[in-house]
């Protein structure tokens, strides 16, 4: 009891050198807490629209993944709903009409469908949409002029009852009138929605008024799910999709479930960077109050405490730190996933805070990391504590007895250093990137490890460089910074070491990210020929109206040719026996000019010769394949074939890397027309002008909105805009450590004030004035950041130079360093060294003289 009475009255003592602790276990609780209230919140939501939007049982026709892209829907004939009301514990059955490919455009002729990935989903107004739907305003569409919408789509795109849209489906493209506006009960899944009367939207989406695309069962009073379903199988047999409620439930949950272990994985990777980086804050924030009170510990000792007492008080203010930090964790938790709600509703996604999901098991997660980490990172400190002997009693307090690096610590710091080093030498000179992964996560952890153990000894020497370039233009003033800084080298490289890894994730991101746009455009300008590329930035494969407007343009002159690119499904049999469902890349003769593709053996034009075709190195060398080789191929729904190795391609290539090639002619040989899959992208060469030609083909698809027109400056833009958009939501997730680095510096030079007092009372006494003082702090403040920053920087652009070396082994083979990114992280670390400086700083400034001459 004693020692917790004296561990509460130190605790409250010292609450104000505490707090920056108490925010960095706050943040990094916060960071796991939200990140699971998210998640939680998003599952139960969604569990609460599959079970509001669907039946008792659904039949859906049978699914085959390897069937061709032909652009139709699969379809069940609507008479099939009459036949299954029939069947016994049957109440009721309707039938669904749909369509996840569309496009929706306004009257601009705008293609105003979701840009997040989401589909644009038409269908018609039944009753499962009435079940998770209702009116807000006009009325159910009546014939085929009119139209509903969600509202979620209504208020993001401005549109109102009485707007005119178009509806672009493989079928038919319609203008239609909007009648009413619909809105979800629960939650808009974050598609856009567009509803027809069911006459039309057989006709407008599946091109067959006598199909639908499936029928939905209400089960009859005290019938189960799964009765109804055997009822139904029993009646159907084979070649129909049947599940229950519950099963459609589960199959949604676990495609959305894979989503969001990705979403949940990643931001709780992040957290526990935080973390990590928190057991620097908090480990120093413990050393340093343990100097300061030597004196008080002696004393205690002194009078009979013994070292478990003192290391169990030392521990004791830690749990409470541990939990009072955890406590406004989970609370800035629940925050922060409701921040992160409105964030994905931004996006189109609109969560309700009514489903807010807090499940019990998250506060004892937020709990069990706040307390056991705040705990385990005072455990040093306390066991430092506990050896302090009665004789300190008549030191002052405060005297560093760690101010040099230990000789073992910086030797097993050099050594990890050395292995990690080692490690991702390996990775570098790994032939498989799979085997260099595995040398390259190594090499971090231990160069990381080994930087953090060897920090004091670096900063002996880092800072006095450092010192030298920035310090010294500031005089005295300048020296007794560096002093300051080099007093407890251990300090001074713990608080550097939480900036340094936040600034090292970012610094090899950067490197990663900018050599992935060098080499993806260094392999569009070697191995791309066409001018234009045309694809769908949502998947959707290219429709027979915008293939048509190509095929004018090229008959008209305006372009010198136009290359199909389809994908196949087919059955390949092989030498060494084996039967592999693979895709075979269809196009014309002519992608031999819009893709130069390097080969190994024969030429790429003579695959596109009669029966012929092309295959990968490394398919080759493993299945035993040759060139000249015969190899029989079955095309899915269609006729069997042999087809003749003509060209073994290069692997070396990060574009279309292992593609085996096929003439459409081919193709289309063994294929019946209704199976012949459409093209997923297209390719053009300009006839003369090539600007001209540019404008003609975007004139000319203007009417197809749900295609893009790139020509090859726009494409090597658009992928840099897609890696700068990833590499900015990275960075935003990393600032969090980062806060918590710079939590770590004004926690330092907070309490080294604090253990400064004495000495501060006295150079202000023999002189130094307050603008002196503050520069002073301010400066040192600004060496500890640059010192983290060059040990972050040089670290990171090492990781990032290593996982481009394996980057290079798929076909990315140009190191690019963003010098721009990294000077202006360097210059920015200063910035932030001398705003973390400013309270401290302004502290010491109003101190008074003689009181702080006259403390002990």
């Amino acid at each position: 009891m004693t020692v917790l009475k004296t561990s509460m009255r130190n605790f409250f003592a010292h609450k104000g050198r505490m707090a920056l602790s108490a925010v960095a276990v706050m943040l990094s609780v916060a960071f796991v807490c939200g990140t699971l209230v998210f998640t939680d919140t998003m599952t139960t939501t969604f569990d609460k629209l599959f079970a509001s939007s669907s039946a008792d049982v659904t039949v859906t026709p049978k699914k085959d993944d390897d069937a061709q892209e032909t652009g139709r829907p699969d379809t069940l004939p609507e008479d099939l709903v009459d036949r299954l009301a029939g069947v016994k514990g049957a109440e009721s059955a309707y039938s669904d009409v749909y369509d996840e490919r569309v496009t929706l455009v306004n009257d601009k002729g705008e293609n105003i469908s979701p840009s997040t990935g989401a589909p644009t989903i038409a269908g018609d107004w039944d009753k499962g949409e009435q079940g998770s739907m209702e009116l807000v305003s006009g009325h159910a569409p009546r014939g085929p002029t009119e139209v509903l919408v969600d509202a979620d789509t209504a208020d993001k795109q401005g549109l109102e009852a009485g707007d005119t849209v178009k509806v672009i489906s493989f079928v038919a493209t319609t203008e239609a009138k909007i009648s009413g506006i619909a809105k979800f009960t629960t939650t808009n899944p974050g598609a856009a929605l567009v509803f027809f009367d069911h006459e039309t939207a057989q006709q407008r989406l599946l091109d067959d008024a006598d199909a639908v695309s499936s029928v939905q069962l209400i089960a009859a009073d005290g019938v189960t799910e799964k009765q109804l379903k055997q009822s139904v199988t029993a009646e159907l047999g084979g070649g129909f999709e049947v599940r229950t409620k519950s099963e459609e439930a589960d199959s949604a949950a676990d495609e959305l479930g894979s989503f969001l272990d990705v979403m949940k994985y990643a931001l709780l990777g992040f957290a526990g960077i935080a973390v990590l980086v928190g057991i620097f804050l908090i480990v120093n924030t413990f050393s340093m109050l343990v100097a300061q009170r030597t004196r008080e510990l002696g004393l205690m000792r002194a009078i009979g405490s013994s070292r478990k007492q003192v290391n169990r008080s030392v521990l004791v203010e830690a749990l409470m730190l541990g939990v009072v930090g955890s406590v406004l964790g989970i609370g800035a938790g629940i925050g922060l996933a409701i921040g992160l709600m409105e964030l994905m509703s931004l996006a189109g996604m609109n969560l309700n805070t009514s489903e807010l999901t807090v499940k019990a098991t998250t506060p004892a997660i937020g709990f069990a990391i706040g307390v056991v980490v705040t705990v385990i990172s005072a455990y040093l400190p306390a066991r430092r504590a506990g050896r302090v002997s009665p004789m300190a009693a008549l030191r002052d307090a405060g005297t560093p007895a760690d101010g040099r690096a230990g000789t073992v610590r910086a030797v097993i710091g050099l050594l990890l250093t050395g292995a990690g080093a080692a490690a991702l030498f390996a990775a570098s000179a790994a032939e498989k990137a799979a085997d260099g992964s595995a040398f390259l996560g190594l090499g971090v952890v231990l160069t990381l490890i080994g930087f953090v153990i060897v920090g004091p000894l670096l900063a002996g020497l880092v800072v006095r460089v450092l010192s030298i370039v920035v310090l010294r233009l500031f005089g005295p003033v300048g020296r007794m910074a560096e002093r300051n800084a080099l007093r407890n080298p251990r300090r001074t490289g713990a608080t550097a070491a939480a900036l340094m890894i936040g600034l090292a994730l970012v610094a090899s991101l950067s490197v990663v990210g900018s050599s992935m746009v060098a080499s993806a455009t260094d392999e569009l300008d070697r191995t791309v020929g066409a001018d234009f590329i045309v694809q769908s930035d949502t998947g959707q494969p290219i429709s027979k109206g915008a293939e048509q407007a190509l095929a004018d343009l090229e008959k008209s002159g305006r372009l010198e040719h136009v290359t199909d690119y389809k994908v196949v499904n087919v059955t390949l049999s092989l030498p060494d026996g084996e039967k592999q469902k693979t895709a075979l890349t269809a196009a014309e003769p002519t992608y031999a000019q819009d893709l130069r593709q390097e080969t190994v053996a024969g030429r790429l034009s003579a695959a596109y010769g009669e029966n012929a075709m092309s295959v990968g190195e490394k398919f080759a060398e493993d299945h035993g394949i040759a060139l000249g080789d015969e190899l029989p191929v079955a095309f899915v729904g269609g006729e069997s074939a042999k087809l003749k190795v003509a060209a073994i391609t290069s692997d070396g290539s990060a574009v279309d890397a292992g593609a085996m090639y096929v003439n459409t002619a081919t193709v289309g040989a063994h294929l019946p027309a209704d199976r012949m899959p459409l093209n997923q992208i297209m390719f053009a060469k300009a006839a003369g002008d090539a600007d001209a030609a540019y404008t003609a083909v975007k004139d000319r698809l203007e009417e197809f909105p749900q295609y893009k027109v790139r020509d090859q400056a726009d494409y090597k833009e658009t992928l840099e805009d897609q890696i700068g958009q990833l590499l900015n939501m990275v960075y935003g997730l990393l600032a969090l450590a980062i806060i918590v680095a710079v939590l770590g510096v004004v926690n330092t030079l907070a309490l080294s004030v604090v253990e400064r007092t004495r000495e501060i009372g006295l150079m202000r006494a023999i002189g130094l004035s307050r603008r002196q003082l503050r520069r002073m702090i301010r400066l040192e403040s600004v060496v500890i950041a640059l010192f983290g920053a060059l040990l972050g920087l040089g670290l990171g652009m090492g990781w990032g130079a290593t996982a481009q070396q394996l980057l290079a082994l798929e076909g990315l083979g140009v190191l690019e360093i963003p010098w721009p990114t990294i000077t202006g992280v360097f210059f920015g670390s200063a910035v932030v060294g001398l705003m973390a400086a400013l309270v401290p700083a302004f502290r010491a400034g109003r101190m008074n003289v003689l009181n702080a001459i006259a403390t002990e």
